[in-house]
């Protein structure tokens, strides 16, 4: 027997209860146990129901979730070289703050190395584009 069909016998007992009860106090009690255990089946029903549109959703969402991720990625590489390109042309006070920002994305860890590849990239190709060419 399924879940919600469980709850829903235990409600209805609860039910009986309360109306064969004689006392306000005892039915009160009843009817509270008869209307949480009546909650808890219409939940469980409605989980029981949509589980198979759940668990296909999960899989699609991480498809279309995939195809964002590589679309970002696409973005920011070209973001990042359309910087590269200016670099030269930038202000310093930019170039630092550009530098400091990106050094800092990622793990804390990783934090040192990452600035040093920045760096070595930034020194290795600062003379690669001149800021007058158009």
């Amino acid at each position: 027997m399924f879940k919600f069909l469980q709850y829903r016998a235990r409600a209805a007992a609860y039910g009986e209860l309360a109306r064969s009860s004689s006392g306000k106090d005892d039915t009160r009690k009843f009817e509270k146990l008869q209307d949480s255990l009546a909650s808890r089946a219409d939940n469980e029903q409605v989980l029981a129901e949509n589980y198979v549109d759940a668990v296909n959703a999960g899989e699609a969402e991480r498809s279309r979730g995939a195809a964002l991720a590589a679309e970002e990625e696409r973005v920011l590489r070209c973001l990042g070289a359309a910087i590269i390109m200016q670099w030269n042309s930038l202000p310093t006070t930019l170039q630092r703050e550009i530098f400091d920002t990106a050094g800092s994305v990622g793990t804390l860890l990783e934090t040192a190395a990452l600035r040093g590849q920045l760096a070595r990239f930034l020194h290795k190709h600062k003379h690669d584009v001149s800021p007058h060419k158009v």
